[in-house]
């Protein structure tokens, strides 16, 4: 999950969303260009990243992902609202075709969201490229980190995204050893300036919470 809150407040509505209803229209009814747009504006909100696992929609693939599944079944009248929509990654064995298809049942209000929730309050990223949930969290805050992790297969004790981040994080493990013998003022120059370089790039809460959380 990615850990850095999601501001959509900071990112227009795609006008285009005006243009469909629920009970009129469904989500094959768009048009490429209004994909496009929608496509352009959560970019504007996400970056180049999955709005869960954090890697690389030029690596790992994209689609226009519904948090609350817009079947028949779910919420069909959340299909064209804007606050239900992310870009997620479009591997099948995590995110969100994984959260559809793979998860089993699960209430969607157990889960995270990234843009509604601060996630850094439920998970740690760890130097081994797992994802933890925080120390101290009870009761329902508790279920809710682990469920969102289950859901969307984000913690695998050994895969494809452990390994991703592992590698992300090689590099700044090794800074981190070679700077043993700098002092506090030293080290937080330091990490400053990575950690503002690796803001926007894939695994950017991994990167940071190794950096800032020994």
């Amino acid at each position: 999950m990615r850990v850095r809150q999601l501001d959509r407040a900071a990112v227009n509505a795609p006008g285009c969303l005006a243009n469909y209803q629920h009970g009129m229209h469904n989500w094959d009814n768009l048009s490429a260009q209004d994909r496009a747009e929608i496509r352009q504006r959560l970019e504007q909100m996400q970056g180049r990243r999955c709005a869960y696992c954090e890697g690389s929609l030029d690596v790992l693939g994209h689609h226009i992902e519904h948090f609350r599944r817009k079947h028949a079944a779910h919420f069909p009248q959340l299909t064209f609202v804007w606050a239900n929509l992310y870009l997620s990654c479009d591997q099948q064995d995590s995110c969100g075709h994984y959260k559809d298809h793979g998860a089993g049942p699960y209430n969607v209000n157990d889960l995270v969201d990234p843009c509604v929730n601060n996630p850094d309050v439920f998970f740690r990223f760890r130097s081994d490229g797992t994802i933890s949930v925080r120390s101290g969290l009870q009761g329902q805050e508790q279920h809710r980190a682990q469920e969102t992790l289950r859901v969307f297969n984000l913690n695998p004790q050994f895969g494809r995204l452990r390994a991703m981040r592992r590698a992300a994080l090689a590099g700044y493990i090794a800074m981190i050893d070679d700077a043993a013998g700098f002092t506090a003022d030293e080290l937080r120059e330091l990490f400053s300036e990575e950690l503002a370089q690796a803001s926007c790039q894939p695994f950017s809460t991994a990167i940071r919470h190794v950096l800032t959380e020994p």
